[in-house]
């Protein structure tokens, strides 16, 4: 049985990389593909770790040559999931959690339909803004896009499996923890992976 992608999505301030980062750290078994970027690293960012970072001549050149799983133009960078990184893994039975935005979302769902995907979304608009301009990670000019495009992403939560609002972090991060149990238990995950145990439970007395 392959493994299961998952995907989280969420606009910029809304907490999604902190919520991802938790759940690994609490959801060993899940393996999550570091994205490629055309934009500089921020100051805390080591590459490799919280993205591959390339100048836009080869992430295009990966692009038209077919490296990409998915990519997209984010706030006016490039960002993509290389195949190499989740096509080998989701093979061998491992879940894989992509950390994208809803254009990639869009390309992975039409590839790979029985992905689960994620929405998260800030508890208020207010919020959002604040959680963007006391980051200090990004210029008044970057802040304001991000504030414009925010609308736009939010508009695409419905096409999501799941939306989490992320108000109180540790409700937020139960209630993405609840949803990757739900998955497992499903009836053809459990049966594949208690075949032996069921056959033996039928066996005749």
């Amino acid at each position: 049985m392959s493994g299961t992608l998952y995907i989280v999505a969420a606009p910029s301030g809304a907490g999604k990389t902190s919520l991802v980062r938790a759940l690994l750290e609490r959801e060993p078994d899940i393996s999550l593909s570091v994205s490629y970027t055309s934009r500089l690293p921020r100051s805390t960012e080591i590459d490799g770790q919280h993205y591959h970072f390339v100048s836009r001549e080869v992430f295009e050149h990966m692009a038209r040559s077919g490296a990409f799983f998915e990519h997209a133009n984010v706030h006016g960078d490039y960002k993509g999931t290389a195949r190499e990184a989740v096509e080998p893994l989701l093979a061998a039975g491992r879940d894989v959690l992509l950390e994208i935005d809803w254009q990639g979302a869009q390309q992975v769902r039409a590839q790979w339909p029985d992905c689960l995907s994620i929405f998260i979304l800030p508890p208020s608009r207010a919020e959002l803004e604040r959680r963007l301009r006391t980051r200090a990670s990004d210029s008044a000019e970057q802040i304001a896009r991000r504030i414009a495009d925010s609308r736009i992403e939010i508009a695409r939560a419905p096409e999501f499996d799941y939306i989490v609002i992320n108000d109180d972090f540790a409700v937020a991060i139960n209630d993405l923890r609840a949803i990757f149990a739900a998955r497992r238990l499903r009836r053809d995950a459990q049966v594949s992976r208690h075949a032996v145990l069921l056959d033996d439970l039928l066996k005749p007395a």
